[in-house]
């Protein structure tokens, strides 16, 4: 059996809606597991961030590693509490 992980909405019908074509060559029969999430956490899902914001992040940091502003290794472990 295949597995294929996709993002959809139901409509007020009842009907899955998928957000992308399965590639999938033939018609076949399927088994369909969803997983719905309450309407607060939908909002706010920590995956949601925009691809640009994160692309910055990664150009900043960078930029950082290539001017030396980053923090060895060795002096991070020494700011954190080990018991």
């Amino acid at each position: 059996m295949q597995a294929f992980e996709v993002m959809g909405t139901v409509d007020e019908n009842g009907q899955l809606i998928l957000d992308h074509q399965l590639d999938i060559n033939t018609p076949s029969r399927v088994k369909v597991i969803v997983l719905v999430s309450p309407q607060d956490e939908s909002k706010s899902d920590p995956d949601d961030t925009p691809v640009q914001e994160i692309k910055a992040s990664l150009r900043r940091a960078l930029h950082e590693m290539k001017t030396g502003q980053t923090i060895p290794l060795e002096k991070m472990w020494e700011r954190i509490d080990a018991e």
